[in-house]
């Protein structure tokens, strides 16, 4: 499971084991129990990756192998290459930019609760990304 952690100024892509079902209830029992609203709905995400980046001509053939509803990849220009995931949406319910998305490729793998080697795979090219990003920013 891929999630998307969205906050006012940046977001946060993380790698979970954990299904996508356990996710969003142990969310809803949380918000239960602090009497919070928790609004879950269907939605994309969507986020860029350097084209020029290692591994993206690997994730473009895992992303065609798969033939999958839930990622897409589209080329926007020279430098980037745009990541769009189709999943879920949870938030308090307002219409500000904070929230979190969460998204899964397969429901299993192996048999087990773990990510998909796509999901694996493009969340090391994200941290790959970030740290770039980083380095040429110092």
């Amino acid at each position: 499971m891929l999630k998307l952690t969205y906050t006012e100024t940046s977001f946060c892509l993380e790698c979970l084991v954990q299904s996508l079902e356990e996710w969003v209830q142990a969310r809803v029992i949380l918000a239960l129990r602090v009497g919070r609203s928790l609004c879950v709905e269907p939605s994309t995400a969507s986020f860029l990756l350097p084209v020029n980046l290692p591994g993206v001509e690997i994730l473009k053939a895992l992303v065609n192998r798969e033939n999958s509803e839930i990622i897409a990849l589209c080329n926007c220009d020279h430098e980037c290459v745009e990541v769009t995931l189709r999943g879920y949406w949870l938030s308090n319910g307002s219409q500000d930019a904070e929230g979190v998305f969460i998204t899964a490729m397969s429901d299993s793998f192996y048999g087990e609760h773990s990510a998909s080697p796509t999901e694996f795979f493009l969340h090391k090219l994200w941290q790959e990304a970030q740290h770039r990003a980083s380095v040429m920013s110092e």
